[in-house]
This record gives structure tokens, C-alpha cells and sequence, in this order.
């Protein structure tokens, strides 16, 4: 039985999206789960968790938020609203998280902040594990946040799906809040296990669910399969004692096969379609990670040409680093360290610690020794930190 932290992360976003549907409100739909995880936290330490923890959660939510709309409402209005509650149909709960995130991704809202608020309210995460994904102080984070709920309050934002002719200039925000998600679950932002299997099978439900919506849309079907590409190697991550295994020492045969062969298909699919976005060229790169034995037999030619292509479409310092790492293989790390060191991500974490690697295999131990210390230092999760600073013992 999962005990009340399991239960948060993987229900959370479901009960604030169910709750949304039905009082019509995001504040008093988050404000209700919260008092109800509140209130699970003394109950179940003394009954125990109860068979159906996330039923418990939605149920005890709408009652404290009918008990804040009784207490609140002068006459009629407000007293009309709390019974409507009681017969709510509890019907599409299967699209509710769909509808709450292109509601928070509605176009009159800034794009981080559709990002960072659909991150708070459908994932869970909390306001410091979404500043540490963004990059930015937690103030401004927590800023963003509360003005984007503001906004969709004033604004009065719609809770739907957009109809079909919206939904392609709409998709791109969504789609960042699936791969965001996901990346949560997969290198997690902070605490001491490196993977949250629980936002990255949220994440790849969301990316399906998209997929049933949009099955034509060729960039929803590049995310899936990126997500299951990427999801395949989330046993092989880790050793028995949570330690970070790096992607060239995994064994491979614990990759998920299954996950693989539906990533590859979708990508070939997405090949033939032949209208090439970020989403499906990440997961081409992924392909070919996925088709090599190991590192040696890996195509670095073919992921570098593949990196080019995204830099064209996406030129961003996340992918350049990226794209360094290939580079590393096909050319030279003293080429690739050059790129490395003219890219603006002095406060990323991965990007000292891709500098590391290349200034080993150059032989500048002392330099190397010094980016590791950085690496270790920008990341609050433990399991990264730990991989971190043992690279920094190795010997060259």
C-alpha cells in the first residue's frame, strides 16, 4: 500500500484537475486538495492508508471546498453553487488533466509560465523544483506563478480542450509541459532517489493521450517516442544501491525492449511523414543510442548529422551542449571543448560536468578536478551529486 508521498505524486495533478472541472475554480480546486492531503497526513498515521487513496483525496477536497462555499456564501449564489457540487457528473476524468493543462497553456498566458504553472498543478512539483528546471530563483518562480493563476482568473481562461483548428498553434507549450514533466521523473531535480518512475509515467500518458487527440500531428508522436526511448533505459540508470550508472556504462540488456521498438517505429513513421521538428529529431537521436550494442558500436557520425538538424529548428545552448558531446566522438574533444566554452550556462549543472569530461580526456586533471566541484555543486540531487564528485577521483 502506497504510503501519503507516493500517493501526492501520483495523484496530485489528478485531483486538482478533477476538482477544477468541478467547482470551476483553480485556487479553490488547489487549495481544497491540500487541505485534503492535510488532513490524509493525521488520519492515515492512525486508520491507515485506505483502499482507494486517490478517490479519498478527490471526495475529502470537494467536501472542504463545498465547507468553504457554504461559509463564504451570503445568499443564494454561492449556496446554489456548493449543491451543484453534489450532483456533478464524475464523468472524463480521463481527460481532466488534458483540459487543465491547455487551460494553464492558454495563449494569453507567458509560455514559462504556462510551463511552470501546468509543472505546479498537474505534476506536483514543487515551486523549488520548478525554479531549479527553469533556472531561476525560487522567488521568481513563485512570482510566475501566482500571476499566471491571476491571470487565468481575470482573464477568465476557459477549462477545455481547444477545438480541432486551435489545437496546432496550442501545441507547442503542451508539448513542453509533457517533456518537462518527464525530465522531472527521469534526472530528478532534487532528494536522493535519481529517478521518479511516477512523473515519467505521467508524462508518457499525457504524451498518449495527446497522441488519441492529435494522431496526424507528427511532433506529438516525436515526443512519445522520445519519451519511450529515453523511459527504456530507466532500469539500467541506477545500480542496486540508487548509484548513477552514466548512459556508455549501462547495461543494455536492461533496457526495455518493448519501449524501444514502439519508439523506433514511431520515429520511422515520423520519417516518412518528412516534416521534421525538435521533438522528433531528439528522438531520432535516441534511435540510433537505441540500435548500438554498446558505445563503441554507437553512430556518433549519424547522431552529430542529427544534432545539426536540430540546431536549425531549435538553436539553443542546451543543445549545443548536446551536440558538443557528439562532436567529442566524431572529431575531437579539444573541438568539442571550444563550443563547450563559448555557451552562456554557467549556472547548468550538466554543462560543468560535460566540460569536465572533455578537459579528462584532454589531460587537464586540475581543470577537470575544478568543473567537477561545480557540476556537483549547481545539482540538489543526491544521486547526481554523489556520481559527480566519484569522477572527480578517477584517474585520467
Amino acid at each position: 500500500m502506497p504510503g501519503l508521498s507516493e500517493v501526492f505524486r501520483a495523484e496530485y495533478g489528478r485531483a486538482v484537475a478533477v476538482l477544477t472541472r468541478v467547482l470551476g475554480d483553480i485556487d479553490l480546486a488547489e487549495d481544497a486538495v491540500q487541505e485534503a492531503f492535510g488532513v490524509a497526513s493525521e488520519k492515515w498515521a492512525a486508520d491507515g492508508v485506505p483502499p482507494s487513496p486517490a478517490g479519498w483525496i478527490i471526495t475529502t477536497a470537494r467536501n472542504r471546498a463545498i465547507d468553504r462555499l457554504r461559509r463564504d456564501s451570503a445568499r443564494g449564489a454561492k449556496e446554489a453553487q456548493a449543491a451543484m457540487l453534489f450532483t456533478a457528473e464524475p464523468a472524463e476524468e480521463e481527460v481532466d488533466r488534458l483540459r487543465l493543462i491547455f487551460t494553464c497553456c492558454h495563449p494569453a498566458l507567458w509560455q514559462a509560465a504556462r510551463v511552470a504553472l501546468t509543472l505546479r498543478l498537474l505534476g506536483g512539483l514543487t515551486t523549488a523544483e520548478i525554479a531549479r528546471a527553469f533556472l531561476v530563483p525560487e522567488p521568481t518562480m513563485a512570482q510566475r506563478i501566482v500571476r499566471a493563476k491571476g491571470k487565468i482568473r481575470d482573464a477568465g481562461i476557459p477549462y477545455r480542450v481547444p477545438p480541432p483548428s486551435e489545437l496546432p498553434a496550442r501545441l507547442p507549450p503542451v508539448l513542453a509541459v509533457i517533456y518537462l514533466i518527464f525530465n522531472e521523473g527521469y534526472a530528478a531535480s532534487s532528494g536522493a532517489a535519481l529517478v521518479r518512475d511516477d512523473l515519467c509515467a505521467e508524462a508518457m500518458r499525457l504524451a498518449r493521450m495527446l497522441g488519441t487527440l492529435l494522431p496526424d500531428e507528427p511532433e506529438v508522436r516525436g515526443l512519445l517516442a522520445l519519451l519511450l526511448l529515453i523511459g527504456s533505459r530507466r532500469a539500467a540508470r541506477t545500480n542496486m544501491d540508487g548509484a548513477m550508472i552514466r548512459l556508455r556504462d549501462q547495461d543494455r540488456s536492461l533496457w526495455d525492449a518493448a519501449m524501444i521498438a514502439e519508439g523506433q517505429d514511431l520515429v520511422r513513421g515520423c520519417v516518412r511523414r518528412g516534416r521534421p521538428g525538435p521533438y522528433q529529431l531528439q528522438a531520432a537521436i535516441n534511435a540510433v543510442h537505441s540500435a548500438a550494442r554498446d558505445v563503441t558500436t554507437t553512430d556518433w557520425a549519424a547522431i552529430l548529422q542529427l544534432y545539426d538538424q536540430l540546431m536549425t529548428v531549435a538553436p539553443t545552448p542546451v543543445v549545443a551542449l548536446n551536440r558538443a558531446v557528439a562532436m567529442a566522438e566524431v572529431v575531437s574533444p579539444g573541438a568539442a571543448l571550444a563550443v563547450v566554452n563559448g555557451l552562456d550556462l554557467e549556472r547548468y549543472y550538466l554543462f560543468h560536468a560535460v566540460r569536465a569530461d572533455l578537459l579528462r580526456r584532454l589531460g587537464r586533471e586540475q581543470e577537470a578536478r575544478a568543473a567537477y566541484d561545480l557540476a556537483a555543486g549547481l545539482t540538489a540531487n543526491e544521486a547526481e551529486r554523489s556520481f559527480l564528485r566519484g569522477a572527480r577521483t578517477l584517474d585520467g
